[in-house]
C-alpha cells in the first residue's frame, strides 16, 4: 500500500485531506503539523483509513504526549525512533500493547548507509524489543548501497520490514521496497514537499504500482453500501419451529433462497400453513406432540442442516417409520454419526431396508422410532446439525432427558437453536465444560463437554421473531473490502450467536481495518465499514466456524506470510470435499497452500507485492464443484487476478444468497 505523508497541515486540511477518498493510508507528522491535543483526538478517532502516527523525538519536546492521545484515540501505527529515551519508548510501547496500536521502529541516517551487518543488528533488536515493524531509512551513494538495502529484507519476517534509500540514487528504492515485502511505502502529498529527499509523489508512485490493475487505486468515490440477507441458519430453525407451534406466528426479515425455501416446503409437508408477503412470512403450525403425524416420505431439498433437524424430530412426531430424501450434492454428503448417535435414544436408521453401515449413513434413509427420551452421552465431532435437531425433539417428549455432547464442534449453531427454541417458548439449560483457563476465557476451543438438560411435555408457542440478517455471505465482503477496497455493510448484529461473526476478530487480526458506524436501530446493528489495509498472516481455528474457510482462505493468500487455519477435518462433507476444493483452487491460483493433517497452510503475499512482481493471481477457468461458498471465494479471488476468472456453475449460489452475483456486481463498479 502507499501511506501518504502529511505535515505541515492544520487540523481541517488534514480532515479534508482523508475525507477525500484518495488517500488510502496516511501518515501524519505530529511533530510539524500545528495540532493541539484534541486536534490529534479527533483526526485519529475519525477515519477509518489506516493511519500512521508519527512524532519525531529531535523535532517535537512533545513527543510523549502527541502520540500517547494518537495511540489511545485509534491510530493503527505508532512510529517510535530507536533513538527515542528508553523510558519514554518503553513508556509507549506498552500503551500501544494495551491499545493494540503496532510499533512501527524507526532508523534514518541522511548521510549514508551502514553496513548490512550494523542494520540487520538494529533489525534485530529492534524486534527482539517487540517492534511489529521496522523502518530503515538510509542514504545510498551507490549500487552496493542499495545491495546492502536489499539484503537485510532476509532479516526480517515477511511483511514486517520497510527499507528504503533517501535521496535520488534510492528513488527507486521506495517502489522496490514493495516488491521485497515492504507492507507500504511512503510517498508525499500531491504538489507539496517531499518529507524526505526522493520521495515519490502518492500519484506518481500510484500509477507505477497500479499499472496493471488501475481500479484498485483509491478513486474518491462513495464506498459501496450493500444490505445482507437473512441468515439460513437462523431462518430454518425458526421455520421449523413456527411450523411446529400451536397457533400462528410472524417472521419478519425473511429473504428467500434454496435452503430457505426446502424449509418452507418441509413445514407445508407437516401440516402448517404458510403465507409469505415480501420479507414477512406468516405460519400457523401444527401443535406438535408424540404421533401427531402420519407421513411416509419427508423431502429436504439439499439442505444437510434440515434433514439432520429433521431426523429426530420425525422419530418424534410420526406414528409410522419415515424416509428422509434429498437432492443434488446431498445425496453425497455422509451424515457423519447418525446412526450412533440416534441409536443412543432408540431411533433405528435404514438405508434400502438395511440398517446402514455407519460410514454409509447417507440419504435417502428411513427413520423408525419412536425416540425414547433419558440421559444419552453423545459424540459432538461430527457437529451441531442433528444434536440441534434432538434439542429440537427432546422437549416434546413426555419426560425429561439429559443430552451430554463430547468434543462439541460448531458450539455457536447450537446456542442458535437454542435462541430460536427460546423465541418459540422452548427452554433447554446448558452447562459448559472445558479446559484450563475456559472459564477465564470462553473461548470455543477449549471447551470439552456440554450438558443439556431438557424438561419434556414441553409445547411450541407461536412467536413474534425478527431473522437476523447473515454473516456467512458478509464474510466474502468483508474479505473483499480488506484485501481489495472499502464497502459498508447494512443490517448486521454484531451482539449475533452466529459462528460467522468471528470473521470480524479474523479479519482484525490479520491487520484489517474494521469499524461500525452507529446508525443501527440498535447499538449492535450499525453499519460495518471495512477498508482495505495491509494484512498479515494469522493462524486461527475455524472449528466452530467451518463455513468461514473459503473466505479466510483467499484473505490469506493476500497475507503477508504463512497463515495457518485449523478445523480443516470439518470440511471432508460438506457440499463437495470443500478442503480439497479450496487446495486445489488456490493452487490454480498459483498460491502455494496444502494439508498438514487438519490443517490448511497458505504462503500468502500482500496484494501490493503482487502487483509489485506482477504475481497477481493465475486466471482460468475454475470449478465451483457445486458449492455456493466455493462460488463466492471464487468472485472474491477474481479481484486480484490477472486475468478473467470462469466459474462453471454459479447458480448453486442461489442455496444460500441468491443475490450475490449482483451484490458482488455491485461492490465491482466500485473499482471502475
Amino acid at each position: 500500500m502507499i501511506c501518504t505523508t502529511i505535515q505541515y497541515k492544520s487540523c481541517r486540511e488534514i480532515v479534508d485531506i482523508l475525507s477525500s477518498g484518495t488517500v488510502e493510508m496516511a501518515e501524519i507528522r505530529l511533530d510539524r503539523c500545528p495540532l493541539t491535543v484534541e486536534d490529534i483526538r479527533s483526526i485519529f478517532s475519525s477515519f477509518d483509513i489506516p493511519l500512521v502516527a508519527t512524532c519525531r523525538f529531535s523535532e517535537s519536546p512533545n513527543q510523549e504526549s502527541f502520540l500517547a492521545e494518537a495511540i489511545s484515540s485509534g491510530a493503527n501505527y505508532a512510529d517510535i525512533e530507536m533513538e527515542t529515551p528508553a523510558p519514554v519508548a518503553a513508556s509507549l510501547k506498552r500503551l500501544c500493547r494495551r491499545s493494540g496500536v503496532t510499533v512501527i521502529s524507526s532508523y534514518h541516517d541522511f548521510d549514508k548507509t551502514p553496513s548490512a551487518a550494523e542494520l540487520k543488528r538494529m533489525v534485530d533488536q529492534a524486534f527482539a524489543k517487540r517492534a511489529g515493524i521496522v523502518k530503515i531509512a538510509v542514504t545510498p551513494h551507490s549500487e552496493a548501497d542499495l545491495e546492502v538495502i536489499r539484503d537485510i529484507y532476509g532479516a526480517a519476517p515477511e511483511g514486517a520490514l520497510i527499507a528504503f534509500g533517501m535521496g535520488e540514487a534510492g528513488r527507486g528504492s521506495r517502489l522496490e521496497a514493495l516488491s521485497l515485502g515492504a507492507p507500504f511505502t511512503y510517498a508525499a502529498l500531491d504538489g507539496e514537499p517531499p518529507a524526505a529527499p526522493g520521495q515519490w509523489e502518492t500519484s506518481e508512485i500510484a500509477a507505477a504500482l497500479y499499472g496493471q490493475k488501475p481500479g484498485l487505486r483509491r478513486n474518491g468515490r462513495e464506498a459501496p453500501s450493500l444490505t445482507m440477507p437473512s441468515s439460513k441458519s437462523f431462518a430454518q430453525r425458526a421455520i421449523i419451529a413456527a411450523a411446529l407451534s400451536d397457533g400462528e406466528s410472524t417472521l419478519s426479515g425473511y429473504t428467500p433462497c434454496d435452503d430457505n425455501r426446502s424449509a418452507l416446503s418441509v413445514a407445508k409437508a407437516l401440516g402448517a400453513e404458510v403465507v409469505e408477503n415480501g420479507n414477512i412470512l406468516k405460519i400457523r403450525g401444527i401443535s406438535a406432540a408424540p404421533g401427531c403425524l402420519s407421513r411416509d416420505t419427508l423431502h429436504t431439498g439439499e439442505s444437510g442442516f434440515l434433514t439432520r433437524l429433521m431426523i429426530p424430530l420425525l422419530a418424534v412426531l410420526s406414528d409410522r417409520p419415515v424416509t428422509v430424501t434429498g437432492e443434488k450434492t446431498l445425496l453425497r454428503r455422509p451424515l457423519s454419526l447418525a446412526h450412533d448417535i440416534m441409536a443412543s435414544f432408540g431411533v433405528r436408521l435404514y438405508s434400502d431396508s438395511k440398517p446402514p453401515r455407519k460410514e454409509d449413513c447417507m440419504l435417502p434413509l428411513t427413520v423408525k422410532g419412536p425416540l425414547y427420551p433419558g440421559r444419552a452421552e453423545v459424540s459432538g465431532q461430527g457437529g451441531s446439525q442433528l444434536i440441534s435437531g434432538l434439542l429440537s425433539a427432546l422437549p416434546i417428549c413426555g419426560t425429561d432427558s439429559v443430552l451430554i455432547v463430547e468434543s462439541p464442534k460448531s458450539l455457536p449453531y447450537l446456542f442458535i437453536t437454542a435462541d430460536v427454541l427460546k423465541q418459540f417458548g422452548i427452554k433447554v439449560s446448558a452447562m459448559m465444560e472445558g479446559e484450563e483457563n475456559f472459564a477465564e476465557t470462553m473461548d470455543w476451543d477449549l471447551c470439552s463437554e456440554v450438558r443439556f438438560d431438557i424438561k419434556g411435555g414441553q409445547k411450541y408457542r407461536p412467536a413474534s421473531f425478527r431473522i437476523e440478517a447473515d454473516w456467512s455471505g458478509a464474510a466474502a465482503f468483508l474479505v473483499a473490502g480488506a484485501v481489495f477496497g472499502e464497502l459498508n455493510l447494512k443490517g448486521l448484529d454484531t451482539s449475533t450467536t452466529q459462528a460467522d461473526c468471528a470473521i470480524l476478530d479474523i479479519l482484525s487480526s490479520a491487520g484489517a481495518c474494521i469499524s461500525q458506524i452507529d446508525d443501527g436501530p440498535t447499538a449492535s446493528t450499525g453499519t460495518i465499514h471495512v477498508e482495505r489495509s495491509p494484512l498479515s498472516a494469522v493462524s486461527v481455528s475455524l472449528d466452530h466456524c467451518p463455513d468461514l474457510f473459503p473466505q479466510v482462505a483467499v484473505m490469506a493468500a493476500f497475507c503477508s506470510g504463512t497463515s495457518r487455519l485449523s478445523g480443516a477435518d470439518r470440511l471432508r462433507h460438506k457440499e463437495t470435499d470443500r478442503a480439497a476444493a479450496i487446495v486445489g483452487m488456490l493452487n490454480a491460483f498459483g498460491v502455494p497452500a496444502g494439508l498438514d493433517g487438519g490443517v490448511m497452510v497458505i504462503e500468502g503475499m500482500s496484494l501490493s507485492r503482487r502487483l509489485a512482481t506482477g504475481n497477481l493471481l493465475k486466471g482460468g477457468r475454475f470449478s465451483s464443484h457445486g458449492d455456493h461458498r466455493m462460488v463466492m471465494a471464487l468472485k472474491v479471488a477474481s479481484l486480484g487476478a490477472d486475468s478473467a476468472v470462469e466459474i462453471d456453475d454459479i447458480n448453486c449460489v442461489a442455496k444460500s444468497y441468491p443475490g450475490f452475483p449482483d451484490d458482488f456486481a455491485a461492490f465491482e463498479q466500485s473499482f471502475q
